[in-house]
This record gives C-alpha cells, sequence and structure tokens, in this order.
C-alpha cells in the first residue's frame, strides 16, 4: 500500500532574538499527498539546510511535482530560515510550523472547517505584535520601537494577538474583502464571498460561497451558498459559548442585522433582524393558519430547512413558520470579485 501524507509544506519562517519560530508563511501548501510525492516528503520537517532544500527539489522533480521543485530552489536561494512540515496524519498539531501549515490548508481551500484536527493550537501559537515590519516578539516589542523612532520612523503595530490576518499569507481567489484586520489566517473563504466592513470570521470557520458576510462568524461556523449575514449578526461558535455544537448555516439564508444564531440552520431559512435564537429559546411552531401546533426548544428545528424565525410584535414569543421565499444575492456584488 503506498503511502499518504495529511499535508506537506514549505515555509518562511519568523523568528526572535533566541531562535523560536514566531511564524510561518507556507506559499504552496500540498494536502492529502500520496504516491511518490509522499514517499519523498515523509519525515522532510524542521529547518532545512542547502543541502536538504536541494534533496527536496531533487525528490519533488522526480515524483513530477515541478513547482514545489522549484519552490523548494527559490527558498534555497532566499538566505531566510527556513522550515518543512510534514503531517502523516491529520493529528493534532506538535509544532508552531505544523500549526501554520494547518491554518493555510484552510486559507488555500485545501481543507474546509472541521477538515484538519486543530486540537491545542492555542497554547502551540506565540502571541506577538503584528507589525509593518512583520511578527515581533513581545520581549523585544519596546526595543524594536525605540530603535525604529531613532530613525526617525514609527513601528505601526496592528495587532497582538496569536492569529495573523489571513492577507498576509493567502488571498483567495473570487473575494473581497474590506477590512482585510477582520479576516484571520484559517479562515476557509469560498469564491464569491464578499466580507464587508464590520464582518468577521475566525479561523476554522468560513464560506462556500458565493455569499455576503456583514455579520461574525465564530469559529468552527461554515455558511452555505448564496446566504447572507447582516450587518452586526452573529454565530456562536465553538469558542464562543457554542460548546460542542457545531452551528452551520445552511444555503440561501438570511440572518438578519443584529441576529444571533445558536442552532445549525437548513438551507433557505431566514432569522428576521434582532432576533437571537439559541439553542434553548422557546419557539412556537405555527401553521399555515398562523395557529400556534407546539411550543418547543429551538434546537429541536436544528438543520431544518424552509423555516422563518421572527418575533411576534405583540406578544413578544418567538414564533416559527415556513419561509415562503428565499432570499437571492445580487449577483453583480459578487460574479466580479
Amino acid at each position: 500500500m503506498s503511502r499518504t501524507l495529511h499535508a506537506f509544506g514549505l515555509g518562511v519562517a519568523s523568528e526572535n532574538a533566541n531562535g523560536d519560530i514566531l511564524d510561518v508563511f507556507f506559499p504552496a501548501p500540498r494536502a492529502n499527498i500520496s504516491g511518490g510525492l509522499a514517499d519523498a516528503l515523509h519525515g522532510v520537517s524542521g529547518t532545512l539546510d542547502d543541502a536538504s532544500l536541494s534533496s527536496v527539489a531533487t525528490d519533488c522533480r522526480a515524483a513530477g511535482d515541478e513547482a514545489l521543485a522549484a519552490l523548494a530552489e527559490r527558498l534555497r536561494e532566499s538566505g531566510r530560515r527556513i522550515v518543512a512540515s510534514s503531517l502523516n496524519d491529520n493529528s493534532a498539531p506538535e509544532t508552531v510550523g505544523d500549526a501554520y501549515l494547518k491554518l493555510h490548508l484552510l486559507s488555500h481551500r485545501l481543507v474546509k472547517p472541521h477538515g484538519t484536527d486543530l486540537s491545542g493550537i492555542f497554547p502551540l501559537l506565540p502571541n506577538v505584535a503584528w507589525t509593518d515590519e512583520g511578527p515581533v516578539d513581545l520581549n523585544e516589542l519596546a526595543d524594536r520601537q525605540l530603535t525604529a523612532r531613532l530613525k526617525g520612523r514609527v513601528l505601526e503595530v496592528a495587532s497582538v494577538d496569536k492569529f495573523p490576518k489571513m492577507t498576509n499569507y493567502v488571498v483567495p481567489a473570487g473575494v473581497r474583502i474590506a477590512h482585510s484586520a477582520r479576516v484571520r489566517l484559517g479562515a476557509h473563504l469560498g469564491a464569491g464571498t464578499t466580507v464587508m466592513h464590520e464582518g468577521f470570521i475566525n479561523f476554522n470557520a468560513g464560506t462556500e460561497g458565493p455569499g455576503m458576510v456583514e455579520g461574525r462568524i465564530s469559529a468552527g461556523v461554515m455558511v452555505g451558498k448564496g446566504s447572507d449575514l447582516g450587518g452586526g449578526c452573529s454565530t456562536m461558535g465553538t469558542l464562543s459559548g457554542g460548546g460542542n455544537i457545531i452551528i452551520s448555516v445552511g444555503e440561501e439564508c438570511l440572518i438578519g442585522a443584529n441576529a444571533g444564531l445558536g442552532i445549525p440552520l437548513g438551507d433557505r431559512c431566514t432569522i428576521e433582524a434582532g432576533l437571537f435564537v439559541t439553542a434553548g429559546t422557546k419557539v412556537d411552531v405555527l401553521d399555515d393558519q398562523r395557529n400556534t401546533i407546539e411550543t418547543i426548544a429551538a434546537r429541536h428545528l436544528a438543520t431544518r430547512s424552509d423555516l422563518l424565525f421572527r418575533r411576534n410584535s405583540q406578544s413578544g414569543a418567538v414564533e416559527c413558520l415556513t419561509n415562503k421565499t428565499a432570499i437571492e444575492l445580487n449577483e453583480s456584488l459578487h460574479a466580479n470579485n
């Protein structure tokens, strides 16, 4: 039986004064590798010297991956610290390089959210200052700021976080992102996705595309084709109160402005503006004559399609009835991303 690899990447590492890796840029990661290429790359990991990179280039060319061979040769000539990450299976990351490779897999659309194990990624990633000169160790930041000032410059610190913004590593084809800082590396954006200024997409989350994102897509949440997340709306992720429930949004759904979602939503569903539906929300289920059939917790409506959730403006009760109209995205907003 031929060998397989979950993923492999050659990357450029940034490091602090002690040689600890702060981040890794993988320009051309590979996923689900098999055959001769998997045999050639098996066990290739850690910092690579010139001889190792030459060997990788030779082996990749022999296995038929000319692009990866050319990348190895280009990296060898860079003079930078070059690292490799080789993941035999879909297990939790063990190094900073492994973690960054997995985040790249998501943003390069090589895997979808929940398609690669990210267990333990938080303690693994260093918390760094993301600046206009790249990542800076927090213990070295004050000196770097002083050095910049003495040269008449200001070191711009965009954020202090474990996760950088996606667009400094990859810009997937066919997307528009109005505010790049609001999309983290590890987000998965399908072609035709538009993220407006107040939209946010966390790592291990994203869209099938096309779609409009003016709200928050939390970690672990996937949004289906043709769906629209209105301004200020929110989806509960596994990191922010969703627990072990995997929240998702089906196709052609609308989550209204300032609304929220705490259950998996089927296709062609609508949540009216300002209404937050959690798993425990008591919902009056109505028939076509607007009579209450039963009152149940919203969790029992999870994954069902063609539902409209609204709040009765007189009684305040949350109601659910058949959604008569599915939304239609404005094609001109997404076709030419």
